[in-house]
């Protein structure tokens, strides 16, 4: 008889990222990625490109309320407490599973999705009257998208590094959307 994994039975996996999540994440990295890498600044796909991220992370934002149960933002939100108590763990050198965002992670993505919307704004503030040809946002831009990359690539090792820890595979539950894990922790 089949029956349906209970959040504790980690070797059969656990259903955490849904479609609009996992679309959302990957488009965002698309959109940040040839934003930054490939598409000349000031162009109008550069601009598209922002716009589409910012858009993307306001209906993120949206999804954080009323999305499925690890989407919503209730579910993960980096409090004092959780952000202490999965600070203990890992001094302790222990891995905790969360279906969800771990609190470091949930405040490393909120941290990311401020970054998006600011770029927007700033990115947007320069095609503006007010704004137009002032080189302090045009900088305060180019810095902004720098962190922005930096704190995603510090993201991308991170997931890797706390995937080995927690005995799960984070980046595949992020195409796929289900975290396998042993009981034991190890990885599956």
């Amino acid at each position: 008889m089949n029956r349906q994994p209970a959040d504790d039975d980690y070797e059969y996996g656990v259903r955490v990222w849904d479609l609009f999540v996992r679309v959302f994440h990957w488009s965002v990295v698309s959109c940040v990625v040839l934003d930054y890498f490939v598409v000349d600044d000031g162009k109008p796909l550069h601009q598209w490109l922002g716009y589409t991220a910012a858009a993307l992370v306001g209906a993120r934002i949206v999804w954080g309320f009323v999305g499925s149960r690890h989407a919503r933002f209730a579910d993960f939100f980096p409090t004092p407490a959780r952000l202490a108590a999965h600070f203990r763990a890992l001094r302790a050198g222990q891995g905790a599973f969360h279906a969800g965002h771990n609190p470091v992670g949930a405040l490393m993505m909120l941290a990311l999705m401020a970054l998006v919307l600011a770029l927007g704004l700033t990115g947007f503030l320069q095609t503006t009257d007010a704004f137009w040809g002032e080189e302090w946002l045009q900088e305060w831009h180019e810095t902004l998208a720098t962190l922005l990359v930096s704190l995603a690539g510090l993201h991308a090792l991170a997931a890797i590094a706390m995937g080995r820890l927690e005995g799960t595979n984070l980046v595949g539950a992020m195409i796929t959307g289900v975290k396998i894990r042993s009981r034991d922790g190890a990885r599956p």
